[in-house]
């Protein structure tokens, strides 16, 4: 067979796996309710479905099922060293999900997970939970769109607005919201509270062609965070991570032009830069699953177990983006990530 048509797998969440323990739950009832056609196979564990072995993400990202779960012992982690924590000292993120509808073509998950069919924890009051513990000690920095894109899920599942209604219950939590979706109408019922963050990966839009597979354009993604902006909340942008690719320069540079058209940078929060950069075992993952993709095949150096461009192109583009950002922008609001 030469190829493969998208109609040869079956539609989006066909199949939906659900926990026993779980299957009464009222979150896993909501869910279930948006998906009157899937068939609902009932398993004592998500890991039975999820870690299988000869998993293939490559063609399971072509018709994705759900698992319905449990979230179950850690519930909380430190914020890993590739990650930005942008002066914070408790940086901590939470995975109330596991795997992204979106596809794309870098994404750390495709090598940090055995499967790319996507779990989403039911047991949310749980977390919250453990939240809340922490609180009792100190404040909390706490990233809960880290191992998704909550908010392009969230017509499915609704756990930004859940998070946001926490978030405004508890004084020393402040929270981000990563994101490359475009959701006009969530932006236009939005309530805006200073502690919840909204930080969109901005990438150029021959990246996103490339690479980012069906996440929003370049321009929608902008035309969010406008509105987000203009709505009175905190939005970071995230030019992170920052891609090779041939004639980068030219790239970057009318994305650059685009954002400055687009955002009022006087109210921006803040912004990222950083480029690719990945765990050495994740990648190894990831080159096994795809033999041929040019953008995790560079020849990167290596450096405490993670991989990255080598320093001098490294330097290179995150030098290049910051000047051109620093002339719209303070330099203190710009955080730049270090090896």
């Amino acid at each position: 067979m030469k190829s493969l048509k998208k109609e040869y797998f079956n539609p989006f969440f066909s199949h939906i796996y659900v926990e026993k323990s779980v299957r009464n739950h009222a979150r896993t009832q909501k869910i279930l309710a948006k998906f009157p056609s899937a068939e609902i196979i009932e398993i004592n564990h998500y890991k039975d479905v999820f870690c299988r072995s000869r998993q293939s993400t490559r063609f399971q990202h072509c018709a994705q099922k759900l698992i319905l779960a449990a979230r179950q012992g850690t519930l909380l982690y430190e914020g890993a060293p590739v990650c930005q924590h942008f002066g914070n000292e408790h940086f901590y993120y939470v995975s109330c999900t596991m795997n992204c509808i979106f596809d794309c073509a870098y994404c750390y998950l495709k090598g940090m997970y055995p499967s790319a069919n996507i779990v989403v924890f039911v047991n949310l009051e749980d977390i919250f939970a453990e939240v809340e513990r922490v609180l009792n000690h100190h404040p909390l920095y706490l990233c809960v769109s880290y191992d998704t894109d909550l908010l392009a899920l969230e017509p499915l599942i609704g756990y930004v607005r859940e998070w946001c209604d926490f978030a405004a219950k508890h004084a020393h939590l402040t929270i981000e919201i990563r994101t490359k979706c475009a959701n006009p109408s969530y932006v236009q019922s939005i309530t805006p509270n200073p502690r919840v963050i909204y930080a969109y990966t901005i990438s150029p839009q021959a990246v996103i062609d490339r690479f980012e597979h069906h996440t929003a354009s370049l321009a929608d993604r902008l035309a969010c965070a406008a509105g987000l902006i203009r709505a009175g909340c905190p939005v970071r942008l995230c030019f992170d991570p920052m891609i090779y690719m041939p004639d980068w320069k030219q790239h970057y540079h009318e994305m650059v032009l685009q954002v400055l058209h687009a955002i009022d940078m006087d109210n921006i929060m803040d912004v990222s830069i950083g480029t690719f950069r990945i765990s050495q075992d994740y990648l190894k993952n990831m080159r096994r699953q795809e033999p041929d993709s040019a953008v995790i095949w560079f020849p990167f150096q290596k450096d405490g177990g993670y991989c990255h461009y080598p320093d001098a192109l490294m330097d290179q583009m995150e030098s290049f983006l910051t000047e051109q950002l620093a002339e719209k922008i303070d330099r203190e609001k710009i955080f730049r990530w270090n090896v």
